[in-house]
């Protein structure tokens, strides 16, 4: 039996990436999630406060209604709530400091050509592994 799993990967991205495309063509605007949700937070979109909740509903709910649809995947996600807090956490604050997420700098920015985005997600992806191998195999957290 030929291993399929890597199909629903090819799919989330496939979704992932036109997702994207959609959201440029029609708001002339980068699928950052982070900023997204940062307008929301800081207030600075007040304008556009509806699309910006819609996007989120989106984001939360698509997984949760194909979760109950088609069952949910097996991970490796730990059971540390300390550790699953302070990865959160760094990973908000990796992303106002590099001023983007993998979806604004990883998805977007890599299929325009960004320097600024391959550069980001170039560290991101490194520092991401290092951080990875220190957790789980120096300091056996995860």
């Amino acid at each position: 039996m030929i291993e399929t799993d890597w199909l629903w990967g090819l799919l989330g991205g496939l979704m992932i990436g036109g997702a994207a495309a959609l959201y440029l063509l029609v708001n002339g605007r980068v699928m950052g999630a982070s900023g997204i949700i940062g307008g929301l937070v800081d207030g600075s979109a007040r304008d556009q406060w509806a699309e910006r909740l819609a996007f989120l509903a989106g984001l939360v709910g698509v997984p949760a209604l194909a979760v109950l649809l088609i069952g949910g995947a097996e991970t490796h996600l730990s059971g540390n709530p300390a550790v699953l807090i302070l990865g959160g956490l760094l990973v908000g604050l990796g992303t106002r400091m590099a001023n983007g997420c993998t979806s604004g700098h990883g998805v977007c920015g890599i299929s325009r050509l960004s320097l600024r985005g391959i550069v980001a997600t170039v560290f991101y992806i490194l520092v991401g592994g290092i951080v990875m191998v220190l957790a789980r195999h120096v300091l056996g957290w995860i």
